[in-house]
């Protein structure tokens, strides 16, 4: 198993974090948390100059045609700049389910991805928010209209199209539908991380075969290497975003005066940011051991995923928590950025299946179902 870089995903990541820290500092990462839009077109122009929206498009629809791992190396570092933006719903998640899914739709659709002149999000939690074929309600035919509503839409204020999941009488289908279609309207959702989430409501929205995505019957199919990957790019988040909570710590414990020396120098806190350190590898190792083992094509690899996403989760968690105790009082202030890490990871550990959801497919993986 090698989990070592190549030169292309080192030239990546290292051009990301310097832009990143160029145009993307803490203080516009605060600006963006308190804008209702919580996103900002220049950057999203900026990034689709640098070819990251279309960077799991194939070359032949425009795209990069890069794999996992390099989505892996870029995410790391939005997670490490609490980067906002619907990169991972859009780039990441809806790219994967429409690649996967083919047909003209589809293969239109990518180009415009790639090239970010089109944001595309998936609406599938209804009330039970439980991520489930066996949660599904809203009544899908197609040709046929909609009349429902989906909770938690991510970035539906920005999104140009939507894949709205549900059930019809052959089993959960898929279909691909434009925002600006008649019936369609969103409303924000209160949000404790200030992530942007939506509720979108379909009131008789109009839908005809062209709009169904691959095959009736077949959407959970069809989205579950969506969801699967979502759930890796969102554990790559927490571990980016872990990182620079280590650093921050690190960087305080040197500087911050205490009793006529560094607070660094006491044991408690060497023992606390020892903790971060291993919870913050811990976390990355898993996650790069689940990308190999989804890219190599191993069987195990839907359990490796979900032990990454879990342990993500809780140890993300768990970092945040911690770093607030040795900031102390400037941690807690909005004026720090620590809080805005501490959300993201807390945004991230619920997306894509939380920590009982995955927990769950491991406890299945190991015989305990």
């Amino acid at each position: 198993m090698d989990l070592s870089f190549s030169p292309a995903q080192q030239l990546l990541q290292q051009s990301a974090r310097a832009f990143l820290q160029q145009r993307c500092p803490p203080e516009r990462v605060q600006e963006l948390a308190l804008d209702p839009r919580g996103f900002a077109a220049d950057l999203w122009k900026e990034i689709a100059t640098l070819g990251w929206p279309g960077l799991l498009v194939p070359t032949e629809l425009g795209g990069s045609g890069g794999g996992v791992s390099d989505a892996l190396a870029l995410v790391e570092e939005l997670g490490r700049a609490c980067f906002p933006s619907p990169f991972i719903a859009s780039a990441i998640v809806a790219t994967t389910a429409l690649a996967a899914a083919g047909g003209r739709r589809a293969q239109t659709l990518l180009p415009a991805l790639a090239m970010g002149e089109r944001i595309c999000v998936l609406a599938v939690l209804e009330e039970s928010a439980r991520l489930d074929p066996e949660a599904l309600a809203l009544p899908v035919a197609a040709p046929g209209r909609l009349t429902g509503r989906k909770l938690f839409v991510p970035d539906a204020h920005v999104a140009t199209d939507v894949i709205v999941l549900g059930r019809a009488a052959a089993g959960p289908t898929a279909l691909l539908l434009p925002m600006d279609r008649e019936g369609l309207t969103t409303r924000p959702l209160d949000s404790m991380t200030g992530d942007k989430l939506f509720e979108l409501e379909l009131a008789g929205v109009e839908t005809g075969p062209d709009d169904v995505l691959g095959a009736p019957g077949q959407g959970w199919a069809l989205l579950a290497p969506a969801f699967r990957l979502g759930a890796l790019t969102r554990s790559a988040e927490m571990a980016g975003a872990a990182q620079r909570v280590l650093e921050l710590c690190v960087e305080h414990a040197r500087v911050r005066v205490q009793g006529g020396r560094p607070i660094g120098g006491y044991q408690a806190i060497q023992h606390a940011c020892a903790d971060l350190f291993r919870d913050v590898e811990s976390a990355r190792w898993l996650m790069w051991e689940a990308a190999w083992k989804l890219e190599s094509g191993r069987p195990d690899a839907d359990a490796a995923i979900a032990t990454a996403k879990a342990y993500g989760a809780l140890a993300g968690l768990r970092v945040a928590r911690r770093g607030h105790q040795i900031m102390g009082a400037i941690g807690y202030s909005e004026e720090h950025p620590l809080h805005l890490f501490h959300k993201r990871i807390l945004a991230a550990s619920l997306d894509a299946g939380d920590a009982g959801l995955h927990l769950e497919t491991v406890a299945r993986a190991i015989g305990l179902a």
